[in-house]
């Protein structure tokens, strides 16, 4: 069964509206209210039936002009305006020219009006500006406060209901883009009837679909490169006795490096899978990084010399001592690997440049080479599974050896960059976290 949508546009809409409707009938009812008050305080004011009745005597002795300045007077010592009317059979409503005075002020008044039995009303209402009453510019103040008040806090709901959402969404996202691949957006999100619960529903729908997708993949690379071992193992068997056996020692070589590349690469693919399946549960001891790096020099001596780079590596006084918890053996792969694809990438009488630096808490690796560096717009894709920036750093390796390295620091906590030297070159950087131990 479809749920029913309730869409985000008119619920935008719906809310402006709904706050400015409210935001008029609540200044209203708060002026109405206010100037009930004041008509009240008018109405109880000492002596005002007294001064009406005063009014009434003057006028009834025909001295109408006595009486006009005698109220006059008395509404300036009050700050009112006073106006003593005949009152009209059967109307209930202040004659019209009363209501177009009254209301031709900053804001219309609602006047005091004192009923006289002799069939006379003394109406009295506030001076613009008289001291004692509300100015009629507070009226306009208290509609403006409440105006904003109102509107602030539907723009704040509004704002609320769809940033808030699209905020989790986003460090959803990034949380699964950093390997948090189990996370989705909450439900309360999801089942929300509208164009945000949609986005949110989609979000979870491709992120299970992709997740699915890359679980795939990585148990095919397992299981290939699984099933792969065994007949290359008899194949190089095979080799061999084919080459003892007087086959053609050029041929047989070759056949064997080939076979020697496939069984490397399946090692590696093996690695790799290892690693991003069972990082979090390998056994880790303090290993010193310094210690390390020399082994891996040390290791990689021959195939440097070969190549005809030299191997250069500057360790600050303060790494000496300095360890890191993890694997050593995995920790020595992912050195070897991103010293070998620097030394692929490094022409003949150049050098790779490696430094040892503690920052931070953080014991830091640099590993630089010579050579044509990698686009920039191509850096981050080089940690990627069979990615090769073959344009500007083709090479005989199968994109595998910095990813392995990417995952096998990923594992220890670690982070790893690359990015090109001013002066040429790829620098790739490692940065692990020290072990403080007891």
């Amino acid at each position: 069964m479809k749920r029913f949508m309730f869409p985000l546009f008119w619920r935008i809409f719906l809310s402006i509206w709904l706050a400015m409707a409210i935001t008029v009938v609540a200044s209203n009812l708060a002026t109405r209210y206010l100037l009930d008050r004041e008509r009240q305080a008018i109405e109880r004011q000492v002596g005002l039936h007294e001064l009406a009745r005063e009014a009434l005597a003057l006028r009834s002795e025909e001295n109408r002009g006595e009486m006009w300045r005698f109220l006059r007077a008395e509404g300036e010592r009050l700050d009112l305006h006073l106006m003593l009317i005949e009152r009209e059979e059967g109307q209930h409503r202040l004659p019209r020219h009363i209501r177009e005075r009254i209301q031709s002020g900053w804001y219309p008044n609602k006047p005091a009006v004192i009923n006289l039995e002799e069939g006379y009303q003394l109406v009295a209402w506030p001076r613009l500006g008289g001291d004692g009453w509300l100015d009629p510019r507070f009226f306009r103040f208290v509609e403006f406060g409440l105006a904003f008040v109102l509107i602030s806090l539907a723009c704040w709901w509004i704002a609320r209901l769809v940033s808030r959402p699209l905020r989790h969404m986003e460090s959803t996202a990034r949380a699964i883009a950093d390997g948090e691949t189990q996370l989705r957006v909450a439900s309360r999100i999801a089942q929300r009837r509208d164009e945000v619960g949609q986005l949110a529903s989609a979000f979870n729908a491709m992120t299970d679909r992709l997740c699915q997708l890359l679980e795939r993949q990585n148990h095919l690379l397992r299981d290939i490169s699984h099933d792969l071992r065994t007949p290359l193992a008899r194949q190089r068997v095979a080799i061999e006795l084919a080459s003892d056996g007087g086959a053609d020692p050029a041929l047989m070589d070759s056949i064997l490096r080939q076979n020697e590349r496939l069984e490397t690469m399946t090692g590696q693919i093996l690695t790799l899978y290892r690693v991003s399946e069972n990082g979090g549960s390998m056994e880790r001891e303090p290993v010193k990084p310094l210690s390390l790096m020399n082994r891996v020099l040390r290791d990689a001596a021959d195939y440097a010399e070969h190549r005809g780079a030299d191997c250069k590596l500057i360790a600050a006084d303060d790494t000496r001592a300095v360890s890191v918890l993890g694997d050593s053996g995995l920790l020595q792969r992912a050195l070897d690997n991103v010293l070998q694809n620097a030394l692929d990438h490094t022409p003949p009488g150049k050098s790779v440049h490696a430094s040892l630096t503690l920052v931070d808490g953080s014991i830091q690796l640099e590993i630089a080479d010579d050579g044509p560096g990698a686009p920039d717009e191509l850096l981050q894709q080089l940690f990627e599974p069979f990615f090769r920036a073959d344009k500007s750093r083709g090479g005989k390796g199968w994109g595998l050896g910095l990813a392995i390295a990417r995952d096998i620091v990923n594992a220890h906590d670690g982070t790893i960059s690359a990015r090109n030297r001013p002066e040429g070159g790829l620098q790739v950087t490692i940065r692990l976290p020290v072990f403080i131990g007891g």
